[in-house]
């Protein structure tokens, strides 16, 4: 029976589903959620963990967020090792200035890339407050909460909030005694569908494209496979949460 329990958005796509093949791999107990399901697993690959998937739009973080409380707080009692949280879904939205944005692109992007994993951690957090295991938050981040880019007011904003609330949250959880370590990590440039997504806004809107289509030319981009293994390798380390913000490069 697997003894460590890991909760992961946006599994059935990209770093999200190689993360999740690992998970599985390594014997853990899966909970994926996700607006859709993990596609194409080897029986023999997650013969040693256990997958359960919940399809549901992480725009509607409130809903999901008291469903994932409820169902933890059925788990309690369960001789769990350790449990975690790895906020990986995201999304950018349209690729334009700012004043060209619509209401309700901005308000979906934001809802997806920042309110949700604020409201999946609180449930996350207060469902497991007692839990004797180690538990751990992992929060995808991006470079681009650190750095400014045109035309992706939205996307910068939700990451570089990312970012801050997990310092907050390290704070709350430092004064606990069995409190959760946190860390916001960026993953690095990854070849998935939101890189495409980059390489493909005009010019006239995105002045950066030309440096992402140049990643892409000269095999720059990480595979989403490497990604998760970074990434999974960084969260098993000793000093995880040690730095609340980080970056898997350094």
């Amino acid at each position: 029976m697997p003894t460590e329990l890991t909760l992961l958005t946006g599994h059935s796509r990209g770093m999200g589903r190689a993360m999740a093949l690992r998970l599985l791999a390594s014997g853990h107990r899966l909970l994926g959620i996700s607006r859709g399901r993990l596609q194409g697993l080897d029986p023999d690959a997650g013969a040693a963990g256990e997958l359960l998937e919940w399809q549901a739009d992480l725009a509607d973080g409130a809903q999901v967020a008291r469903r994932l409380q409820a169902w933890l707080e059925g788990q309690a009692g369960q001789p769990w090792q350790s449990v975690t949280l790895i906020n990986n879904a995201g999304l950018i939205p349209a690729i334009v200035p700012l004043s060209r944005a619509q209401p309700e692109d901005l308000a979906r992007a934001l809802r997806v890339d920042l309110e949700t994993p604020m409201q999946l951690c609180a449930a996350f957090l207060a469902a497991t407050a007692n839990w004797p295991g180690q538990r751990r938050i992992l929060n995808i981040s991006s470079g681009l909460g650190r750095r400014a880019m045109a035309s992706q007011s939205a996307y910068c904003a939700a990451k570089a909030g990312m970012d801050h609330f997990t310092r907050c949250l390290a704070l709350d959880e430092a004064r606990l005694p069995n409190g959760a370590r946190v860390c916001s990590l960026a993953p690095g440039v990854i070849d998935t569908e939101m890189q495409v997504q980059l390489r493909g806004a005009p010019d006239s809107d995105f002045p950066d494209r030309p440096g992402f289509e140049g990643l892409h030319l000269k095999g720059m981009l990480t595979t989403p496979e490497a990604a998760a293994e970074r990434l999974l390798a960084f969260l098993a380390r000793p000093d995880f949460g040690k730095q609340p913000v980080a970056d898997v490069r350094e």
